[in-house]
Parts: C-alpha cells; sequence; structure tokens
C-alpha cells in the first residue's frame, strides 16, 4: 500500500517512540520488579509500604494496561509528525549546543517543573466525581502498586498524560537528547513512585531535599486514599494547595524506622 509520505512518517514516529518508550518501561519497571520482588523480597520486606503482596491478576493488567497507554503516547508523538506539513514545527533544534550547554541541561529541568505542574493539575482534575470512573479509576484498581503500574491508564488518561509531550516540544526550544533525558528522569521517577517499597533513609524528609521531593510512600498513600498527595516529582503543588495527606511523616517513620529499616 502507497502511504502518502507524511503519514508514512508519522507511523514510524508511532512506532519509534512507542518502541523507545517500551523498552525503558520494560527495563526500568523490571529492573525494580526483579529487584524488591524477587532478589532482595525478604531482606526489604520491612520496607514494603503494603504489607500484602499485589493482588492475583493484578501485574498482568498492570502490563496491559501500560502497553496501550504506550501505543496511545506513540500516537500522539505521530500526530506531532503529521502536522508538520502544516507550518506547526516543534521548538526541537540542532546542534546540541546551539543555544549554549547551560540551556541544554536548564531545559531538561524546565520540562521537569512544567511537567510537575502539569501533572498536579490534571490528577487533581481527574479525582472530580465526574471524571474518576471514565478516566482515572483504571490506574487506581491498584490500589497496592507495583513499578508495573506506572503507565496503567485508560486510555483517555493515557492521552492526558501524553499531551505532555506536545506542550513541551512546542513551547520549550531544547534538542531532541535533552527531550530525551527528561523522558528516562520520568519514567524511572514513575516506576520508584510505584514501585511498592520505601527506598529513602529514614532521616530523608528532615532534609531539604527530602522536604521538597516525593517518596514511594508519598505516591503508595494517594493509592490508598485518593483526596490526598497529587503530587508527581516534588511534594510542592501539594503544600501550596494543602492536599497532603496529614499522616505522611508518621507513615514514612513507621515504614523506615528501626522496624522498618532493611
Amino acid at each position: 500500500m502507497n502511504l502518502p509520505a507524511p503519514l508514512r512518517r508519522a507511523l514510524w514516529e508511532t512506532w519509534e517512540f512507542s518502541t523507545v518508550a517500551l523498552g525503558w518501561y520494560a527495563l526500568l519497571a523490571g529492573l525494580a520488579w526483579a529487584a524488591f520482588y524477587v532478589v532482595w523480597r525478604r531482606a526489604m520486606s520491612r520496607r514494603k509500604i503494603h504489607p500484602r503482596p499485589p493482588a492475583r491478576g493484578q501485574v498482568s493488567r498492570e502490563v496491559r494496561l501500560s502497553l496501550m497507554s504506550l501505543l496511545i503516547f506513540g500516537l500522539v508523538s505521530g500526530a506531532v509528525v503529521l502536522i508538520r506539513p502544516l507550518g506547526i514545527r516543534t521548538q526541537l533544534y540542532n546542534p546540541m549546543d546551539l543555544h549554549g550547554w547551560g540551556w541544554y541541561y536548564a531545559s531538561v529541568v524546565v520540562c521537569i517543573f512544567v511537567h510537575d505542574a502539569y501533572f498536579y493539575a490534571t490528577h487533581r482534575l481527574m479525582h472530580h466525581p465526574r471524571l474518576f470512573r471514565p478516566v482515572h479509576r483504571a490506574h487506581h484498581l491498584s490500589n497496592n502498586p507495583t513499578p508495573w503500574a506506572a503507565y496503567s491508564f485508560s486510555a483517555w488518561e493515557a492521552l492526558v498524560q501524553a499531551m505532555i509531550g506536545p506542550i513541551l516540544v512546542y513551547a520549550v526550544p531544547m534538542h531532541f537528547s535533552a527531550f530525551l533525558l527528561f523522558m528516562v528522569w520520568q519514567i524511572a521517577f514513575n516506576v520508584m513512585g510505584h514501585c511498592g517499597y520505601e527506598i529513602y533513609p529514614r532521616w530523608f524528609l528532615r532534609t531539604p531535599l527530602g522536604a521538597f521531593l516525593n517518596t514511594p510512600t508519598h505516591h503508595a498513600m494517594h493509592h490508598e486514599k485518593v483526596t490526598s498527595n497529587y503530587g508527581l516529582y516534588f511534594n510542592l503543588w501539594d503544600g501550596v494547595f494543602g492536599t497532603n495527606n496529614p499522616a505522611y511523616e508518621e507513615r514514612f517513620a513507621q515504614v523506615t524506622g528501626p522496624a522498618g529499616e532493611a
């Protein structure tokens, strides 16, 4: 079948983006699963945020929904390529040092902070009673999440989450490799947030970094009580809008305390 060149390029971009994202998801979630649920399962048992194991069929559902989400991410990336002939071009640039090496690395940081704000806003919106069931409930079927739950979304939520890509590449001048660095960061942090184990030391929340950075316990508590802890990377917007779970520090201390030290 002789498809138009723009459509061929868009389909290739869909395939390429989906497979690259799948590779990183499989690698990082697989490593986290192997580390916490196989190799160090007994050694880390006291660091398990939810003592019980994942529910029967949970992991297969998480993987299945994540694969669908990755395909949707790829389709959105393909759409960006498809509309390029209309004159709608991204801010991606070459060579790498076109705007200087300082901006090269700063652009990654900008992407992280923009995504954190976008995630908080859309995540909290998805908890509206009219949106929760059709959009976000699929993710919360994992109330005891595993690393495979990182992209376990409904089709609607996957589309919402995918839109951060176009927002960033149209708004932020950056090299493609800087965007890839951001993507690896977000996949790694997402997997960590859903790993089900607390990886930070017991004194972490008493440091400036610990007060700012979210932990697996923070997000695990959101999966338990859906009216708090909406943030992704940073404990910034939960603090600004008063949506931190008041028991967060106590729960973190329980998981990481003398009885929770690995």
